[in-house]
Protein backbone atom coordinates (compact mmCIF):
# COMPACT_ATOMS: atom_id res chain seq x y z
CA UNK A 1 0.00 0.00 0.00
CA UNK A 2 2.92 2.55 0.76
CA UNK A 3 4.71 1.88 -3.08
CA UNK A 4 1.17 2.30 -4.28
CA UNK A 5 1.32 6.02 -2.88
CA UNK A 6 5.01 6.77 -3.45
CA UNK A 7 5.85 7.15 0.37
CA UNK A 8 7.36 3.79 1.11
CA UNK A 9 11.26 4.90 1.24
CA UNK A 10 10.61 6.50 4.86
CA UNK A 11 10.03 3.97 6.56
CA UNK A 12 12.51 1.19 4.78
CA UNK A 13 15.42 3.88 5.49
CA UNK A 14 14.24 3.62 9.46
CA UNK A 15 12.84 0.42 9.64
CA UNK A 16 14.64 -2.92 10.47
CA UNK A 17 13.63 -5.63 7.33
CA UNK A 18 13.32 -8.79 8.38
CA UNK A 19 13.14 -11.28 5.69
CA UNK A 20 10.46 -13.65 7.77
CA UNK A 21 7.36 -13.49 9.38
CA UNK A 22 5.75 -16.38 11.78
CA UNK A 23 2.60 -18.07 12.26
CA UNK A 24 2.22 -18.76 16.56
CA UNK A 25 5.86 -18.56 16.86
CA UNK A 26 6.73 -21.73 15.40
CA UNK A 27 10.32 -22.71 15.23
CA UNK A 28 10.15 -22.57 11.90
CA UNK A 29 9.85 -19.48 9.91
CA UNK A 30 7.87 -18.22 7.01
CA UNK A 31 10.04 -16.98 3.99
CA UNK A 32 8.44 -14.10 3.20
CA UNK A 33 10.28 -14.58 -0.61
CA UNK A 34 7.44 -16.82 -1.23
CA UNK A 35 5.50 -13.65 -1.78
CA UNK A 36 4.37 -11.75 -5.01
CA UNK A 37 6.14 -8.51 -3.87
CA UNK A 38 8.91 -6.43 -4.65
CA UNK A 39 9.30 -6.24 -0.67
CA UNK A 40 9.15 -9.56 0.81
CA UNK A 41 9.92 -8.66 4.52
CA UNK A 42 8.65 -7.57 7.79
CA UNK A 43 9.69 -4.23 8.14
CA UNK A 44 10.16 -3.31 12.38
CA UNK A 45 9.36 -0.19 12.72
CA UNK A 46 7.73 1.62 15.83
CA UNK A 47 3.60 2.28 15.80
CA UNK A 48 4.34 5.82 17.23
CA UNK A 49 7.11 6.55 14.38
CA UNK A 50 4.51 5.12 11.48
CA UNK A 51 1.98 7.22 12.57
CA UNK A 52 4.59 10.43 12.73
CA UNK A 53 5.63 9.27 8.95
CA UNK A 54 2.08 9.12 7.91
CA UNK A 55 1.13 12.03 9.05
CA UNK A 56 3.83 13.90 8.08
CA UNK A 57 2.08 12.59 4.21
CA UNK A 58 -1.05 13.63 5.26
CA UNK A 59 0.10 17.16 6.15
CA UNK A 60 2.17 17.32 2.65
CA UNK A 61 -1.22 16.68 1.12
CA UNK A 62 -2.82 19.87 3.30
CA UNK A 63 -4.71 17.57 5.78
CA UNK A 64 -5.59 19.56 9.04
CA UNK A 65 -4.45 17.68 12.04
CA UNK A 66 -5.44 18.74 15.10
CA UNK A 67 -4.19 17.27 18.30
CA UNK A 68 -4.88 16.73 21.70
CA UNK A 69 -9.24 17.18 21.40
CA UNK A 70 -10.90 14.07 22.76
CA UNK A 71 -14.51 13.13 21.47
CA UNK A 72 -17.08 12.96 24.28
CA UNK A 73 -19.83 12.79 21.86
CA UNK A 74 -21.58 13.54 18.87
CA UNK A 75 -25.26 14.00 17.39
CA UNK A 76 -26.45 12.34 13.41
CA UNK A 77 -29.01 14.95 11.74
CA UNK A 78 -29.69 15.08 8.48
CA UNK A 79 -26.99 15.69 5.77
CA UNK A 80 -24.46 15.99 8.76
CA UNK A 81 -22.68 14.61 11.91
CA UNK A 82 -22.10 17.08 14.85
CA UNK A 83 -18.91 16.56 16.61
CA UNK A 84 -18.37 19.86 18.13
CA UNK A 85 -18.31 21.11 14.42
CA UNK A 86 -19.82 19.96 11.19
CA UNK A 87 -18.54 17.28 9.05
CA UNK A 88 -20.46 15.57 6.17
CA UNK A 89 -19.14 12.13 7.61
CA UNK A 90 -17.26 10.76 10.56
CA UNK A 91 -14.63 8.17 10.94
CA UNK A 92 -14.02 6.78 14.17
CA UNK A 93 -10.21 5.84 14.13
CA UNK A 94 -10.57 6.06 18.21
CA UNK A 95 -9.45 2.51 19.23
CA UNK A 96 -10.86 -0.37 21.06
CA UNK A 97 -12.34 1.95 23.50
CA UNK A 98 -14.09 3.92 20.32
CA UNK A 99 -16.46 7.05 21.34
CA UNK A 100 -16.97 7.51 18.13
CA UNK A 101 -18.50 3.63 18.09
CA UNK A 102 -20.25 3.93 21.64
CA UNK A 103 -22.31 7.36 20.54
CA UNK A 104 -23.13 5.84 16.67
CA UNK A 105 -24.73 2.90 18.40
CA UNK A 106 -22.83 0.52 16.59
CA UNK A 107 -22.90 -2.70 18.89
CA UNK A 108 -19.19 -4.45 19.47
CA UNK A 109 -20.10 -8.03 20.81
CA UNK A 110 -17.30 -9.32 22.44
CA UNK A 111 -15.11 -12.89 23.46
CA UNK A 112 -13.93 -12.25 27.14
CA UNK A 113 -10.44 -12.87 27.52
CA UNK A 114 -8.84 -15.88 28.50
CA UNK A 115 -5.00 -15.38 27.91
CA UNK A 116 -3.20 -12.40 29.03
CA UNK A 117 0.89 -12.24 27.09
CA UNK A 118 3.58 -9.69 28.30
CA UNK A 119 4.92 -7.29 25.92
CA UNK A 120 8.53 -5.03 26.79
CA UNK A 121 10.53 -2.73 24.85
CA UNK A 122 13.84 -2.86 26.36
CA UNK A 123 17.45 -2.47 25.91
CA UNK A 124 19.80 -5.77 25.74
CA UNK A 125 23.68 -5.42 26.71
CA UNK A 126 23.59 -9.18 25.78
CA UNK A 127 21.18 -9.30 22.67
CA UNK A 128 20.63 -12.97 20.68
CA UNK A 129 21.74 -13.33 17.37
CA UNK A 130 20.69 -10.77 14.90
CA UNK A 131 17.33 -10.61 13.70
CA UNK A 132 14.31 -12.34 15.74
CA UNK A 133 14.87 -14.91 17.46
CA UNK A 134 12.47 -17.43 19.62
CA UNK A 135 12.25 -20.30 22.24
CA UNK A 136 9.37 -22.37 22.99
CA UNK A 137 9.20 -24.52 26.10
CA UNK A 138 7.23 -25.92 28.79
CA UNK A 139 7.71 -22.83 30.46
CA UNK A 140 6.23 -20.50 27.92
CA UNK A 141 7.08 -18.83 24.75
CA UNK A 142 9.18 -16.07 23.67
CA UNK A 143 9.98 -13.78 20.59
CA UNK A 144 12.55 -11.53 20.94
CA UNK A 145 12.95 -8.91 17.72
CA UNK A 146 15.50 -5.76 17.30
CA UNK A 147 13.74 -2.61 17.15
CA UNK A 148 15.27 1.09 15.79
CA UNK A 149 17.00 3.10 18.49
CA UNK A 150 19.05 0.21 20.52
CA UNK A 151 15.91 -0.96 21.70
CA UNK A 152 14.68 -4.68 21.32
CA UNK A 153 10.77 -6.06 21.30
CA UNK A 154 10.00 -9.32 24.05
CA UNK A 155 7.04 -10.58 24.24
CA UNK A 156 5.31 -13.96 24.88
CA UNK A 157 2.85 -15.82 27.17
CA UNK A 158 3.93 -18.25 30.04
CA UNK A 159 1.57 -20.80 31.73
CA UNK A 160 0.34 -18.82 34.00
CA UNK A 161 -0.79 -16.51 31.70
CA UNK A 162 -3.82 -18.69 31.11
CA UNK A 163 -6.58 -16.70 33.09
CA UNK A 164 -9.00 -14.89 32.99
CA UNK A 165 -8.45 -12.25 35.05
CA UNK A 166 -5.86 -9.54 34.65
CA UNK A 167 -2.53 -9.84 36.44
CA UNK A 168 -2.26 -6.16 36.94
CA UNK A 169 0.57 -3.49 35.30
CA UNK A 170 3.56 -5.33 34.49
CA UNK A 171 6.96 -4.43 35.97
CA UNK A 172 10.78 -5.19 34.95
CA UNK A 173 11.01 -7.67 37.61
CA UNK A 174 8.25 -10.27 36.15
CA UNK A 175 9.74 -9.72 32.67
CA UNK A 176 13.23 -10.59 33.53
CA UNK A 177 11.62 -13.51 35.55
CA UNK A 178 9.92 -14.75 33.18
CA UNK A 179 12.26 -14.13 30.18
CA UNK A 180 14.82 -16.52 32.36
CA UNK A 181 12.21 -19.15 33.14
CA UNK A 182 11.73 -19.53 29.34
CA UNK A 183 15.24 -19.24 27.91
CA UNK A 184 17.81 -19.65 30.86
CA UNK A 185 18.85 -15.93 30.90
CA UNK A 186 17.53 -12.39 30.78
CA UNK A 187 19.74 -11.25 27.98
CA UNK A 188 20.94 -8.34 30.20
CA UNK A 189 17.46 -6.46 30.07
CA UNK A 190 17.13 -2.56 31.56
CA UNK A 191 16.05 0.81 30.68
CA UNK A 192 12.92 -0.17 29.24
CA UNK A 193 10.84 2.06 26.83
CA UNK A 194 7.27 0.12 27.36
CA UNK A 195 5.91 -2.64 29.45
CA UNK A 196 2.29 -3.96 28.86
CA UNK A 197 0.03 -6.95 28.61
CA UNK A 198 -2.03 -8.31 25.99
CA UNK A 199 -4.69 -10.21 25.57
CA UNK A 200 -6.85 -12.35 23.25
CA UNK A 201 -9.69 -10.49 23.80
CA UNK A 202 -11.67 -10.67 20.47
CA UNK A 203 -14.40 -8.14 19.14
CA UNK A 204 -15.77 -6.99 16.40
CA UNK A 205 -17.98 -4.25 15.26
CA UNK A 206 -21.33 -5.10 13.72
CA UNK A 207 -21.28 -2.90 10.70
CA UNK A 208 -18.62 -0.82 9.56
CA UNK A 209 -21.20 2.17 9.03
CA UNK A 210 -24.23 3.67 10.22
CA UNK A 211 -25.48 6.27 8.52
CA UNK A 212 -22.71 9.01 7.96
CA UNK A 213 -20.33 7.55 10.88
CA UNK A 214 -17.52 4.83 9.74
CA UNK A 215 -15.96 2.75 11.14
CA UNK A 216 -11.66 1.90 10.81
CA UNK A 217 -8.85 0.17 12.49
CA UNK A 218 -9.11 -1.20 16.14
CA UNK A 219 -12.34 0.67 16.78
CA UNK A 220 -13.76 -1.51 14.35
CA UNK A 221 -11.57 -4.75 15.43
CA UNK A 222 -9.69 -6.13 17.83
CA UNK A 223 -7.65 -9.18 18.76
CA UNK A 224 -4.65 -10.56 20.27
CA UNK A 225 -1.83 -9.20 18.25
CA UNK A 226 0.54 -11.31 16.27
CA UNK A 227 3.15 -10.16 14.06
CA UNK A 228 1.28 -6.78 13.06
CA UNK A 229 -1.80 -8.25 11.36
CA UNK A 230 -3.60 -5.07 13.18
CA UNK A 231 -1.75 -2.32 11.75
CA UNK A 232 -1.88 -4.33 8.21
CA UNK A 233 -5.49 -4.23 8.06
CA UNK A 234 -6.23 -1.06 9.69
CA UNK A 235 -4.02 0.11 6.90
CA UNK A 236 -6.15 -1.61 4.55
CA UNK A 237 -9.33 -0.12 6.75
CA UNK A 238 -8.57 3.19 5.66
CA UNK A 239 -7.35 2.81 2.58
CA UNK A 240 -10.07 1.31 0.99
CA UNK A 241 -12.79 3.59 3.12
CA UNK A 242 -10.28 7.00 1.98
CA UNK A 243 -10.70 6.18 -1.87
CA UNK A 244 -14.69 5.49 -1.56
CA UNK A 245 -14.97 8.43 0.88
CA UNK A 246 -13.01 10.99 -1.90
CA UNK A 247 -14.97 10.15 -4.45
CA UNK A 248 -18.26 10.58 -2.70
CA UNK A 249 -17.40 13.79 -1.17
CA UNK A 250 -16.67 15.19 -4.60
CA UNK A 251 -19.63 13.96 -6.18
CA UNK A 252 -18.09 10.93 -8.45
CA UNK A 253 -19.90 8.18 -6.73
CA UNK A 254 -23.29 7.73 -5.06
CA UNK A 255 -23.61 7.44 -1.17
CA UNK A 256 -24.22 4.06 -1.12
CA UNK A 257 -20.56 3.45 -2.37
CA UNK A 258 -19.81 3.36 1.48
CA UNK A 259 -21.81 0.55 1.59
CA UNK A 260 -19.18 -2.00 -0.12
CA UNK A 261 -16.70 -0.77 2.90
CA UNK A 262 -18.81 -3.09 5.21
CA UNK A 263 -19.60 -5.60 2.69
CA UNK A 264 -15.50 -5.68 2.19
CA UNK A 265 -13.70 -4.99 4.86
CA UNK A 266 -15.96 -6.82 7.62
CA UNK A 267 -14.95 -10.40 6.15
CA UNK A 268 -11.26 -9.39 6.40
CA UNK A 269 -11.74 -8.10 9.87
CA UNK A 270 -13.45 -11.37 10.28
CA UNK A 271 -11.01 -13.46 9.09
CA UNK A 272 -7.97 -11.79 11.10
CA UNK A 273 -9.66 -13.00 13.66
CA UNK A 274 -9.66 -16.61 13.34
CA UNK A 275 -6.13 -16.07 12.63
CA UNK A 276 -5.17 -14.36 15.81
CA UNK A 277 -7.74 -16.75 17.81
CA UNK A 278 -5.70 -19.70 16.42
CA UNK A 279 -2.00 -18.81 17.11
CA UNK A 280 -3.31 -18.19 20.41
CA UNK A 281 -4.17 -21.44 20.83
CA UNK A 282 -0.58 -22.84 19.43
CA UNK A 283 0.81 -20.55 21.53
CA UNK A 284 -0.13 -21.22 24.59
CA UNK A 285 -0.36 -25.04 24.31
CA UNK A 286 2.30 -25.84 26.90
CA UNK A 287 1.51 -29.25 27.37
CA UNK A 288 3.24 -31.80 25.64
CA UNK A 289 0.21 -33.01 23.26
CA UNK A 290 0.12 -29.18 22.29
CA UNK A 291 3.92 -28.86 22.13
CA UNK A 292 4.10 -31.70 19.47
CA UNK A 293 0.86 -30.34 17.76
CA UNK A 294 3.26 -26.88 16.99
CA UNK A 295 6.10 -29.36 15.84
CA UNK A 296 4.02 -30.87 13.46
CA UNK A 297 2.67 -27.66 11.98
CA UNK A 298 6.13 -26.24 11.94
CA UNK A 299 7.44 -29.05 10.08
CA UNK A 300 4.84 -28.75 7.25
CA UNK A 301 6.13 -24.89 7.14
CA UNK A 302 9.73 -26.12 6.38
CA UNK A 303 8.39 -28.63 3.68
CA UNK A 304 5.20 -27.73 2.16
CA UNK A 305 5.74 -24.12 0.33
CA UNK A 306 2.23 -24.43 -0.15
CA UNK A 307 1.14 -24.67 3.32
CA UNK A 308 3.55 -21.85 3.83
CA UNK A 309 2.59 -19.40 1.74
CA UNK A 310 -0.96 -20.27 2.25
CA UNK A 311 -0.38 -19.10 6.50
CA UNK A 312 1.91 -16.47 5.21
CA UNK A 313 -0.28 -14.10 2.59
CA UNK A 314 -3.18 -13.58 5.59
CA UNK A 315 -0.18 -12.41 7.62
CA UNK A 316 1.55 -10.09 4.92
CA UNK A 317 -2.11 -8.60 3.97
CA UNK A 318 -0.53 -9.58 0.31
CA UNK A 319 -2.56 -11.16 -2.58
CA UNK A 320 -1.99 -9.41 -6.00
CA UNK A 321 0.52 -6.78 -7.24
CA UNK A 322 -0.13 -4.15 -9.50
CA UNK A 323 2.61 -1.65 -10.97
CA UNK A 324 2.96 0.94 -7.82
CA UNK A 325 3.44 4.17 -9.70
CA UNK A 326 0.29 4.39 -11.31
CA UNK A 327 -1.68 4.42 -8.16
CA UNK A 328 0.54 7.34 -6.55
CA UNK A 329 -2.33 9.22 -7.44
CA UNK A 330 -5.15 7.86 -5.45
CA UNK A 331 -7.31 7.49 -8.84
CA UNK A 332 -8.87 4.25 -10.57
CA UNK A 333 -6.34 2.83 -13.50
CA UNK A 334 -7.62 1.28 -16.32
CA UNK A 335 -5.43 -1.36 -17.94
CA UNK A 336 -5.63 -1.39 -21.59
CA UNK A 337 -4.24 -4.33 -22.98
CA UNK A 338 -5.02 -4.39 -26.35
CA UNK A 339 -3.37 -3.57 -29.23
CA UNK A 340 -5.31 -0.15 -30.30
CA UNK A 341 -6.63 1.35 -27.11
CA UNK A 342 -9.96 2.07 -26.89
CA UNK A 343 -11.63 5.58 -25.83
CA UNK A 344 -10.99 7.32 -22.57
CA UNK A 345 -12.06 6.67 -19.04
CA UNK A 346 -13.47 9.52 -17.47
CA UNK A 347 -11.36 9.82 -13.83
CA UNK A 348 -9.15 7.24 -14.57
CA UNK A 349 -5.22 6.86 -15.12
CA UNK A 350 -5.06 4.82 -18.40
CA UNK A 351 -1.84 2.47 -19.40
CA UNK A 352 -1.63 0.79 -22.49
CA UNK A 353 0.22 -2.04 -22.82
CA UNK A 354 1.02 -5.86 -22.96
CA UNK A 355 0.38 -8.12 -19.16
CA UNK A 356 3.48 -8.91 -17.51
CA UNK A 357 4.76 -11.67 -18.79
CA UNK A 358 4.69 -13.39 -15.35
CA UNK A 359 1.03 -13.16 -14.84
CA UNK A 360 -0.30 -15.26 -17.46
CA UNK A 361 -3.59 -15.34 -16.16
CA UNK A 362 -3.57 -11.22 -17.72
CA UNK A 363 -3.31 -12.64 -20.76
CA UNK A 364 -7.24 -13.42 -21.35
CA UNK A 365 -8.04 -9.97 -20.90
CA UNK A 366 -9.06 -7.37 -22.79
CA UNK A 367 -8.81 -4.28 -20.17
CA UNK A 368 -8.85 -4.39 -16.31
CA UNK A 369 -10.34 -1.51 -13.76
CA UNK A 370 -8.13 -1.13 -10.83
CA UNK A 371 -9.74 1.15 -7.82
CA UNK A 372 -7.10 3.70 -5.78
CA UNK A 373 -6.45 0.74 -3.07
CA UNK A 374 -5.05 -1.35 -5.58
CA UNK A 375 -7.89 -4.21 -5.68
CA UNK A 376 -9.57 -5.04 -9.40
CA UNK A 377 -12.91 -3.37 -9.88
CA UNK A 378 -14.02 -5.09 -13.50
CA UNK A 379 -12.32 -7.13 -16.00
CA UNK A 380 -13.65 -7.14 -19.87
CA UNK A 381 -11.95 -10.89 -21.64
CA UNK A 382 -10.27 -10.56 -24.74
CA UNK A 383 -12.91 -9.31 -27.36
CA UNK A 384 -16.01 -9.10 -25.41
CA UNK A 385 -17.38 -5.24 -25.81
CA UNK A 386 -15.69 -2.66 -23.16
CA UNK A 387 -18.15 -2.58 -20.42
CA UNK A 388 -16.15 0.50 -18.82
CA UNK A 389 -18.18 3.79 -18.23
Amino acid sequence: MLPSRGVEQPFLAEGIPVPQGHFAVLDDRLDFALLDTDFPITLALLQARTEELLADHACEADADIRRGHRVTGLTEHPGEVIVAVAAAYVVGCDGTRSTVRAAAGIDFPDTSASVYGWIGDVVLTDPPSAGSYSRATADGLLLAVPLPGGLHRLAGHSPGDVRADHPGELTLGELRAKVTAIDGRDFGMHSPAWLSRFSNARRQATRYRRGRVLLAGDAAHTHMPAGGVGLNVGLQDAMNLGWQLGAVVRGEAPDDLLDTYHDEGHPVGAELLEHTQAQTALMTAFTPDGRRLRSLLSTLIAEQPTFARALAEPLSGLSVRYPFRLLHAGRPVLLDFRDEPGPATPGAVVHHGRPLGDRPDWAALDTALIRPDGHSADVTPRGEPDQHP
